[in-house]
């Protein structure tokens, strides 16, 4: 708290979280927007721990929560095209190498985000951008992969637009009450909006495969 009265998010945060908030702070929208880019390629940053503080800014007046909103997913998608490109151009060795070789990576980080790909193809980067550590390089092997700039944008908007509207929503909602609440209940609450998300992807593929079975059976019934 300041003398004029004003909360800083960034106050209690040393370190990377500390420097990405007062980036925020210092550069509106903009920095939220270069926080999200950066949480891309530093992992170690939460973005469950940053984006609540745009939030918060959006709160007392010093941001716009929509524009806030639009930078972090534009943030989110220029990571996302840049770490499509690398795996498009290196190829899964060269680009599982370099992964190894950044600071507090590891060669597991790569392997786990190929296996989220492979078993759930598009689908993988929507739900990836709700998953720590997986949201950074999942877009690797949808590189690698080559799938459809087009289809993996639209992925890529969606969940990072979720995710993002979420985390800022309740910096803006709870106001100087989401600090606390944050740095106890980060973990449960990423935890909870990821089987949130899951759950309606479930139902999403329930649905479309009764509508698919229910077309069948009409076609056949004419038949």
């Amino acid at each position: 708290m300041t003398t004029s009265g004003e909360v800083h998010p960034a106050a209690g945060y040393d370190g990377l979280i500390g420097w990405v908030l007062g980036l925020m702070e210092r550069f509106g929208e903009v920095g939220v927007g270069l926080a999200v880019l950066f949480e891309t390629f530093i992992p170690p940053i939460p973005s469950e721990a940053v984006l609540p503080g745009a939030g918060f800014l959006a709160y007392e007046g010093r941001m716009s929560a929509v524009l806030a909103w639009a930078a972090a997913t534009a943030g989110a998608l220029i990571g996302a095209w840049i770490w499509y490109a690398i795996g498009a151009a290196l190829g899964r060795e060269r680009t599982r190498r370099l992964v190894g070789r950044i600071p507090l990576m590891e060669h597991k980080d790569f392997d786990v985000a190929e296996k989220f790909f492979q078993k759930w193809g598009g689908v993988a980067v929507f739900v990836g951008r709700c998953v720590p550590l997986v949201r950074s390089f999942i877009s690797i092997p949808a590189g690698i992969e080559r799938m459809p700039i087009l289809k993996f944008t639209a992925y890529t908007v969606l969940g990072s637009g979720i995710w993002n509207g979420i985390w800022i929503g309740l910096g803006y909602a709870f106001g100087p009450a989401i600090q606390p609440i944050l740095e106890e209940w980060s973990g449960v609450l990423s935890n909870a909006v990821v089987v949130a998300i899951l759950v309606l992807m479930v139902w999403f593929a329930i649905v479309l495969i009764r509508r698919r079975l229910t077309a069948r059976k009409l076609a056949a019934e004419l038949d």
